[in-house]
């Protein structure tokens, strides 16, 4: 291992437990900022609807060409762009973007399949179903979860090496179900899914914002090889969380994203700061990242001065600047 590892050797390093070489790696679950960044507009599955054939290749070729140079410039180590194109729409610009980068940067795709937050419109619905059809609830949930890993699969053969499983399990005080429910509900089947993703041939980064605390143990005892995103504004402290779980599970984000969304410069350098210092770096495997993602909205200079204090930073072993 030396200094010249990829940003995807990097994050391969830091999801099997390692520390890699140099500054830590870095990704965002979303980034919606491109229009100010490189002057053009993500694509998205609506802006391809009724157009086929060779002008949609264009489209996806020139999305590619787009996201590599974000991800370049922004020294990612994950490619999560593509995930609001259907799925042959992704596979598609999956081979675009190695055309571009070779495999310098991860493939991410998206699923999960086990039961997140219900909406407001039908929380009660939701937890009613739980307890008056329980069996058709898990038997629901295990066919979720197989729909989902044969996703997976076709993710992986597409070149995909991360799965994001993004349902959300936390409301800011507390998850919407009881551990002792979470471990009925969800608990048995996350596992399956992190098993099935895993034997595939990837690795399996859990999200969930909000409170996390009291299911820690178990989010961790599913076998993920990273967890995301860690948020403060839910009272997750990354110094806690890595006393707690030891320092060869992957610890992804808790750099606050209302900071980065309204604070200042100097507000959201201290987050990152913090971070860097009991996440990573020097006592654990973690990739540099935000509490959610790079949102609308969200100011470029509080992004750049959160890439700064990862450059300030440094590496392992460095005399950090802080």
């Amino acid at each position: 291992m030396t200094e010249e590892m990829t940003p995807r050797e990097k994050m391969i390093v830091a999801l099997e437990g390692g520390t890699p070489p140099g500054l830590p790696p870095h990704f965002e679950l979303v980034f919606k900022r491109c229009e100010e960044f490189v002057g053009r507009k993500r694509l998205e599955r609506a802006d391809l609807e009724g157009i086929e054939g060779a002008e949609r290749q264009r489209l996806l070729r020139e999305n590619a060409k787009m996201w590599a140079e974000v991800y370049e410039r922004l020294d990612w180590a994950v490619c999560t762009g593509f995930h609001g194109l259907d799925i042959e729409d992704q596979l598609r610009s999956f081979d675009y973007f190695r055309d571009l980068l070779g495999d310098r940067i991860m493939l991410a795709g998206f699923a999960d399949g086990t039961y997140a937050i219900p909406s407001g419109k039908n929380m009660t619905e939701q937890i009613v179903y739980f307890f008056e059809r329980k069996q058709e609830a898990l038997d629901e949930q295990s066919q979720r979860v197989d729909d989902n890993l044969a996703n997976v699969r076709r993710f992986v053969e597409g070149g995909v090496e991360v799965i994001l499983m993004c349902a959300d399990y936390c409301f800011n005080d507390g998850p919407f179900l009881s551990p002792n429910m979470f471990a009925e509900y969800i608990t048995p089947y996350l596992q399956r899914a992190v098993e099935g993703i895993q034997d595939a041939g990837a690795y399996a980064i859990k999200h969930t914002d909000g409170d996390i605390m009291p299911i820690l143990d178990q989010l961790v005892s599913t076998g993920i090889d990273g967890l995301h995103s860690l948020d403060p504004m839910a009272g997750v402290d990354i110094a806690e969380v890595r006393e707690l779980v030891g320092p060869d599970l992957c610890l992804c984000g808790n750099v606050n994203c209302a900071l980065v969304h309204a604070g200042t410069p100097e507000e959201v350098r201290e987050s990152a700061i913090y971070c860097l210092e009991h996440g990573g770096v020097d006592n654990g495997a973690y990739v540099f990242c935000t509490s959610n993602c790079i949102f609308e909205g969200v100011p470029l200079e509080n992004y750049f001065a959160m890439l700064k204090a990862r450059e300030d930073y440094g590496g392992p072993g460095e005399e950090h600047n802080v």
